[in-house]
């Protein structure tokens, strides 16, 4: 299968040379598809450039004061575990809602 010959330099000229004594409604449609066109990668190029702007992680911090004793740190631990642990079963209980709707073993 042979390959089509690349175009001539002055080929894209000629063409814009062609548009010349077109209808009037084309070089509407033509503007317009030109209109639609640009106008669409202005999107994405805008997109592009907010897409990787990442903002500054926010992280949050308890306060607790300096003459706490150990008796209720260790309290502090087992409420947070709790929680957590909770939270753990909690996922776990959606995950295998999840699979048996989905019949997965």
């Amino acid at each position: 299968m042979a390959l089509p010959r690349p175009p001539h330099r002055n080929s894209l000229w000629e063409d814009v040379k062609a548009l010349a004594p077109r209808e009037r409604h084309q070089k509407v449609a033509l503007g317009c598809a030109l209109f639609i066109t640009v106008a669409i990668f202005g999107i994405f190029a805008i997109d592009f450039r907010q897409a990787h702007v990442v903002p500054a992680p926010i992280i949050y911090v308890e306060q607790w004061p300096a003459n706490r004793t150990d008796a209720e740190i260790i309290q502090q631990q087992k409420i947070d575990s709790a929680k957590l642990h909770a939270a753990q079963k909690e996922r776990q209980r959606e995950f295998q809602k999840l699979a048996r709707a989905l019949h997965i073993e």
